[in-house]
């Protein structure tokens, strides 16, 4: 090197970083022409770690404080230069800062339905979604092994590699667990300490920290989740029987309230209600009480037996007649 080549170099005194934005990992201080000057100042802030660089190998990693930059603070990277203490020239090394502050509101879920085994209702379809967060406790390993020599690394950057990571663990924590769907909304917090207690060696291997993990929800796919709602719909409802006969006595006083024009209408809609109930009750006698336990008889049965077991019923007024007959002996309507 020339007198005027090392006169015309720029010589870095001081040595900082203060993060632009949100979601910036690691950060290489711009050290293209320059030299650093030996006695100038760095400054780590908390939140921060400092990362020397010298010719593709790490030298020395500095928590936060202020230093000042000479043989003394840094021992290794001089060393590794071979530095006659007699001689005090600036040296060359790359100066990368790391975010140790917690990465917050990470969000997660599974793109696709995960597939379980459930104990009430056979194979399920699972998905789920929640937040996590994190931060860098080992910078040389997050520098070695995922932010190399970038000018700039970010969140956004890693993502999609923590995200596919916990899907995977998830699927072997729901297998695994033999929780019923039905009881998980109730088991969150435990399952989510499961899932942690996988994750946290995968993170440990790129120089991460995994602080907190939530399982905000799980859920059905809307098509199994019509079922599952139908399936609590029966069960709300209990009593099929009851509730049919109960909806048939409602029909009624409102047929015997609209006389004239709508009476056929109302007639018409009472014999289709009437001969519903009749249907749902011949098949709840196939599961009749047991002997000794009383019955209440659906009132359409009733009328069906008095009537005959060939019945029909009357497109008017909706009573049950004979299925030979040609008009109703109710209101003389004639029939089909």
């Amino acid at each position: 090197m020339s007198l005027r080549d090392f006169l015309s170099k720029q010589f870095i005194d001081v040595i900082d970083w203060v993060e632009p934005d949100d979601g910036i990992l690691a950060y290489r201080y711009p050290m293209l022409d320059r030299e650093i000057r030996n006695g100038g100042k760095l400054t780590v802030r908390d939140s921060q770690v400092a990362l020397f660089v010298n010719e593709g190998k790490v030298a020395d990693a500095l928590p936060p404080g202020l230093y000042t930059l000479n043989t003394q603070t840094l021992p290794i990277l001089t060393y590794i230069m071979n530095w006659d203490k007699a001689f005090q020239s600036p040296f060359k090394s790359d100066v990368y800062f790391f975010s140790t502050r917690i990465q917050t509101n990470q969000r997660w879920g599974t793109p696709n339905p995960i597939t379980i085994r459930d104990k009430e209702f056979g194979a399920v379809r699972l998905r789920a979604f929640g937040i996590y967060t994190y931060h860098i406790v080992d910078a040389k390993v997050f520098y070695s092994k995922v932010s190399g020599t970038r000018d700039s690394y970010l969140v956004a950057d890693l993502e999609g590699q923590l995200s596919n990571t916990i899907v995977g663990r998830i699927t072997d924590t729901f297998a695994g667990s033999n929780v019923p769907f039905l009881d998980m909304a109730g088991n969150q917090v435990a399952l989510a300490e499961k899932i942690v207690a996988q994750l946290k060696p995968g993170f440990a291997e790129f120089g991460l920290s995994l602080d907190s993990f939530v399982v905000e929800n799980l859920s059905l796919p809307e098509e199994l989740q019509k079922v599952l709602d139908q399936r609590i719909s029966m069960n709300m409802v209990g009593d099929m029987g009851r509730y049919t006969q109960y909806e048939v006595a409602q029909s009624i006083p409102l047929a015997a309230a609209n006389e004239g024009g709508g009476a056929a209408g109302i007639g018409a809609g009472l014999g289709a209600g009437v001969a519903m109930g009749q249907a749902m009750t011949d098949a709840l006698k196939k599961t009749a009480p047991a002997a000794g336990e009383s019955s209440v008889a659906p009132v359409a049965a009733t009328a069906a037996t008095e009537a005959g077991t060939e019945t029909k019923f009357c497109l008017n007024c909706g009573k049950p007649i004979p299925r030979a007959s040609k008009f109703c002996s109710e209101c003389g309507r004639a029939q089909p």
